[in-house]
């Protein structure tokens, strides 16, 4: 059986873990929405005006109208280009699943697989995983936004995160 303190120390430093990957995995979440928003809010303008001006420039009267249309699409399809936001949306989502799933890996270990670990050192070493998950994930995910982390945040605050179970 592991030393208590020792215990103890490894269940605080897990409940850091799963606070930091829940306000980590809501604002890679945040961030993918506001990308996913971009996307269809350069894309339909995009693709709309794409066939207006095609219609319109098979009417010998809209030459001109066909013409600043068509310059219109190009900028929208430029931005899209440039932003990817469709990529970035993914990315972003794909880092919320990833801090998501650190964290209910951390609470599992908090909650459960510590209890069941004799040795000392294999508990530190199991520690240690989660937290090199932890700094490799900050390290390669996408940063986001002040305004994504305080919407988590107050998401958060307003007990959005937490399960019926918690309350028990």
């Amino acid at each position: 059986m592991i030393d208590l303190d020792l215990r103890e120390k490894i269940e605080i430093e897990l409940s850091r873990i799963e606070e930091d990957t829940l306000h980590s995995s809501k604002s890679q979440y945040n961030a993918g929405e506001r990308y996913s928003s971009r996307h269809v809010w350069l894309g339909v303008p995009a693709s709309a005006l794409s066939a207006l001006a095609g219609a319109a420039s098979f009417s010998g009267q809209w030459e001109i109208a066909a013409g600043l249309i068509s310059i219109a699409v190009a900028v929208l399809a430029a931005l899209q280009t440039f932003m990817k936001p469709a990529e970035q949306a993914a990315a972003h989502k794909a880092a919320g699943d990833q801090f998501l799933a650190l964290r209910n890996d951390a609470r599992l270990m908090r909650e459960i697989k510590v209890g069941l670990i004799d040795d000392s050192q294999e508990a530190v070493t199991a520690l240690e995983v989660m937290v090199k998950r932890r700094n490799d994930l900050n390290a390669s995910s996408p940063q986001v936004g002040a305004r994504d982390f305080q919407k988590a945040k107050k998401g958060i605050d307003a007990g959005e995160a937490k399960h019926a179970v918690d309350g028990r």
